[in-house]
């Protein structure tokens, strides 16, 4: 192959790979004020992310008081709704806007609610579910120690 040929491939794909590692790992932040990551968003995209953070906090909420009640199967109807289904929502101009960390975070997070689901169907021992809340849990309390989320200012 001609000199040319190399160097133009060796090009495109140092262009591929800044654009991967652009959209898959770095994600757009800054360091705020109180020393967090500020992940910055569009006003939609912030609204997008909180409610989904509201979504599983009312998850948690729900299974505590089921668990409470010893009812597994509404253990499993709150968990699975803000399972891995609930993440098909995100559009990918906002993923790429996301660090990996916080992205794993949340994966892990979806993951682990469906992990909870299954085994409350499964076995309907709520004694379980609250284990694998308090420990999926740690991923919400380690997001906000790292993270917090900002709009865009106007222009």
């Amino acid at each position: 192959m001609c000199k040319l040929c190399w160097v133009l491939l060796l090009g495109a794909l140092l262009v591929i790979g800044a654009m991967a590692y652009r959209f898959i790992v770095a994600g757009e932040i800054t360091v705020a004020e109180d020393g967090r990551q500020s992940l910055l968003l569009e006003v939609d995209e912030r609204n997008l992310v909180l409610a989904e953070m509201r979504m599983f906090l009312s998850a948690a909420q729900q299974i505590i008081q089921a668990a409470s009640e010893g009812d597994a199967e509404t253990v499993a109807r709150a968990a699975r709704e803000v399972g891995g289904a609930a993440q098909q929502a995100v559009p990918g101009s906002l993923m790429k806007k996301l660090p990996l960390e916080f992205k794993k975070l949340g994966f892990d997070t979806h993951r682990k609610f469906d992990q909870l689901a299954m085994d409350a169907e499964a076995f309907g021992d709520t004694s379980v579910s609250l284990k694998q809340l308090s420990e999926l849990m740690q991923n919400c309390v380690a997001c906000h120690e790292v993270y917090r989320v900002d709009a865009i200012p106007a222009r």
